[in-house]
């Protein structure tokens, strides 16, 4: 590069402007929901073996919950291909592998068949303002449940033309869709995202204290403008928020 040119690029100082750093960017999550069936033929292995693979697995989720988030819920009673579920989140997707690696290899991993899985990442929301967007800590990006007893987990697809629609037309529908949720303050909402990493495109998972109010919302949202724009947002698992050491007991573990 000639002098001349420098002098162009900065005629005062002579010298190349500084490139400003780009700001660094909040972390995401990986986010994976995992549901399981126990076979019962497990029910009759001795008593000693099935205590042993109890605590092996107690002890996995234990060491896990340490230093990563996780919860378990009871489906047993509810549904017929599911007993349990574990809620995770991470900053590290191979924390999501070696957990399943684990249970897979414990004395009771034979017998549990992993029979649903959403795998998706936490991401700010498009839907939002900007000054909410630019802030610091987006707490989009963290998985931080409220621990409620009730959680509503479906994977959830949009058609393709709402994609095609403008921006400002999709935000327009949302806000009614938002409105409608905000009739039910009990009911909170976790929305994690699966482009290209899952069949879905997004997971959410409504956390809530009341049954009722989770079925009153998603008939009420049935009838918003941007309702008429789902594929597909099926299937969909009430689950209980319960300790995996009473899970285990009421199935017999």
């Amino acid at each position: 590069m000639t002098e001349q040119t420098i002098a162009d690029q900065h005629p005062q100082t002579g010298t190349a402007p500084a490139t400003e750093q780009p700001k660094p960017r909040q972390p995401r999550q990986f986010v994976r929901f995992t549901f399981y069936k126990l076979d019962l033929q497990w029910l009759r292995q001795p008593a000693e073996v099935r205590e042993q693979g109890r605590q092996q697995l107690k002890k996995i989720i234990e060491d896990y919950g340490q230093e990563k988030l996780i919860r378990s819920y009871g489906l047993y009673g509810l549904r017929t291909d599911c007993d349990l579920m574990f809620w995770q989140a991470t900053y590290d997707i191979e924390d999501l592998r070696s957990l399943s690696s684990q249970i897979r290899r414990s004395t009771i991993g034979p017998y549990l068949q992993e029979t649903r899985s959403f795998l998706s990442m936490t991401k700010r929301s498009v839907y939002v303002g900007k000054a909410a967007r630019g802030v610091v800590h987006d707490p989009r990006l963290v998985i931080n449940p409220y621990d409620k007893p009730y959680l509503f987990v479906y994977p959830f697809v949009k058609t393709r033309p709402w994609y095609a629609l403008p921006l400002e037309e999709r935000k327009r529908m949302m806000n009614e869709h938002i409105r409608a949720g905000l009739k039910y303050p009990n009911v909170t909402i976790n929305t994690t995202y699966s482009f290209g990493i899952d069949d879905q495109e997004f997971v959410v998972a409504f956390e809530s204290d009341n049954v009722a109010d989770f079925l009153d919302l998603v008939q009420e949202l049935r009838e918003t403008e941007a309702s008429s724009y789902t594929l597909r947002d099926t299937p969909m698992f009430t689950c209980v928020a319960q300790s995996l050491d009473d899970i285990l007991d009421a199935i017999g573990a």
